[in-house]
C-alpha cells in the first residue's frame, strides 16, 4: 500500500479488522446501558443522577486520554495502537471482579474509566486509519459498514447482561423490600454483584486472545505524516493545528453527536421506567430496541452515501429527523413516547459517519492529533446523561421536558456543523 498517496480503493484486510474492532468497541460501550439499572440496584443507589456516573465514567476517559492516545500511536504506530488498546480494555474488564468482590460503586467505577482507556486509544486509532484506507469521500460508507458491527453488538450485549444481571436484580429487587435487617440486604446484594464475575472474565479472556491474534496479523502501516495537506498554497501555509477551526468545530459537533446517542441508547432504559406504562421486556432491553433502529440507519448509509447522497447531506437529514422525533416523544406518552425515543436510533445513525470525516479532512501530517481532538468529543456521553439527570432529580423538572431540554441544543449545533461549521477556516 502507498502511504504517501490518498487511497483509491479499500484494503480489504484492515477493513475487516477494523470492523472486528468496532464490534469490541459496541460491545463494551452499549453494555453499559444494562450497567445502569443494575449498578442503582446492586450498590443501593438513590437516583438515577448517581446511576448516571457509570457512563460518566467512560466516557469521560476520551476526553482525558485521547490526547495521550495520540502520543502513544505517533510512537508505536496505528497497529501496536490497536493491540495496546484491547490489553487496556481486558485489564479493565478484570478490574469488575474486586469490584464487586468488595462491593465498591468506586473501584466499579474505576474499572469502567480504565475500559473508557482502552477504547480512547482504540478510537483514536480506528478512526483515522479506517478514514484512510480509501477514499475521503466515501469515509462515511466505510464508517457506516463497521458502524453496522457495532451497532450489532450494541444489541448484542444489552440482551446478554440484561438476562445474565437484570433479571436477578429484579428479584433481588423484591427481596431487598422484604430484608429486615441490614446483614440480610448486603447479603443480597453481594449475590447480585457475583453476577459480575462470569461475563467480565470471559470479556477480558476474549479481549487477550484477539490481542494476541491481532499482534501477528500483518496490517499495513498508513503514514499520515507524509500527506499532503492540500494541494494549493492557502492550506501549504498552515503550520499548527490551530489553524484548522472545522477541526475544532468537529469536536464540539462530536461532543453533541455523542451525547444523543447515548440519551437515546443509553438512557432509555430509565425513561422507560418513567413512562410506567412500558412492558418489563421493553425496559430490560431498551437500548437494543435503538441500537436496532440505528443498524436500519446503518444500511441506509451503506447504501446511499456517497452514491445518492452526501456526507454533509445526510448529517442535515439525520438531525431534522431527530429533532422531530425528541419532540414526539416529549409529546406523547407510554408505548408512543418509548418507541420515538427509539427511533432516535435511526436519526442518530449517519452523524458520526458524516462528522468525522468532515473533521479530519485536509488536516494531512495533524490527522493523528486531530483524531485526538475529535475523539475527545465523545466526552458528551459523560456530561449530557448527568445534565439531564440534574434537570431531573435536583431541579425536578418533568422527565419528559428535561429530555428535550438536553437533547434540542445538541441537534441544533450539529445543524450548524452540517450546514456550516465545517467550512470555516476552509478555501472552498
Amino acid at each position: 500500500m502507498n502511504s504517501t498517496q490518498p487511497q483509491n480503493r479499500t484494503a480489504l484486510l484492515p477493513m475487516v479488522i477494523c470492523c472486528a474492532l468496532f464490534f469490541i468497541l459496541g460491545f463494551v460501550t452499549w453494555a453499559n446501558g444494562s450497567l445502569i439499572p443494575f449498578a442503582k440496584k446492586a450498590f443501593n443507589l438513590e437516583t438515577d443522577l448517581q446511576a448516571y456516573l457509570v457512563t460518566f465514567a467512560s466516557y469521560i476517559a476520551y476526553f482525558f486520554l485521547a490526547i495521550p492516545s495520540s502520543w502513544i500511536i505517533k510512537k508505536i504506530g496505528f497497529h501496536n495502537g490497536l493491540v495496546s488498546s484491547l490489553v487496556v480494555l481486558g485489564v479493565g474488564s478484570l478490574l469488575f471482579i474486586p469490584a464487586a468482590e468488595k462491593s465498591s460503586y468506586t473501584l466499579f467505577l474505576l474499572a469502567i474509566f480504565i475500559q473508557g482507556s482502552g477504547m480512547a486509544l482504540l478510537q483514536t486509532a480506528v478512526n483515522p486509519y479506517l478514514s484512510i484506507i480509501g477514499p475521503i469521500d466515501s469515509a462515511a460508507q466505510r464508517i457506516s459498514i463497521a458502524g453496522f458491527c457495532n451497532k450489532t453488538a450494541g444489541i448484542i450485549a444489552p440482551v446478554i447482561l440484561s438476562s445474565l444481571l437484570l433479571k436477578r436484580a429484579n428479584a433481588s429487587e423484591a427481596r431487598l423490600m422484604e430484608a429486615v435487617t441490614e446483614v440480610e440486604k448486603q447479603t443480597i446484594l453481594n449475590e447480585l454483584l457475583d453476577q459480575l464475575h462470569a461475563p467480565y472474565i470471559a470479556l477480558a479472556v476474549a479481549l487477550g486472545l484477539f490481542a494476541l491474534l491481532l499482534k501477528f496479523v500483518k496490517l499495513p502501516e498508513v503514514n499520515v505524516d507524509e500527506e499532503e495537506v492540500t494541494h494549493d498554497a492557502h492550506t501549504d501555509s498552515k503550520r499548527s493545528i490551530f489553524d484548522y477551526p472545522h477541526l475544532f468545530l468537529g469536536s464540539l459537533a462530536i461532543f453533541f453527536c455523542v451525547a444523543v446517542e447515548v440519551m437515546a441508547g443509553d438512557i432509555i432504559g430509565t425513561y422507560a421506567r418513567e413512562l410506567g406504562t412500558v412492558p418489563h421486556v421493553f425496559r430490560d432491553n431498551a437500548t437494543a430496541f435503538t441500537l436496532g433502529f440505528m443498524l436500519l440507519g446503518y444500511l441506509i448509509g451503506i447504501l446511499t452515501i456517497p452514491r445518492f447522497i452526501s456526507q454533509q447531506a445526510a448529517l442535515r437529514i439525520c438531525t431534522s429527523v431527530g429533532i422531530l422525533f425528541t419532540a414526539l416523544s416529549v409529546f406523547t406518552t407510554g408505548v408512543i413516547s418509548f418507541w420515538f425515543v427509539a427511533l432516535l436510533g435511526l436519526a442518530n445513525s449517519l452523524m458520526w459517519p458524516a462528522i468525522f470525516p468532515l473533521g479530519i479532512k485536509g488536516l494531512g501530517r495533524f490527522t493523528k492529533t486531530g483524531s485526538a481532538i475529535m475523539i475527545m468529543g465523545i466526552a458528551g456521553g459523560a456530561i449530557w446523561p448527568l445534565v439531564y439527570g440534574f434537570m431531573k432529580d435536583k431541579l425536578h423538572i418533568d422527565f419528559q421536558h428535561a429530555f428535550l431540554y438536553a437533547m434540542l441544543p445538541a441537534y441544533l449545533y450539529i445543524v450548524y456543523f452540517a450546514s456550516a461549521g465545517h467550512k470555516v477556516g476552509k478555501k472552498i
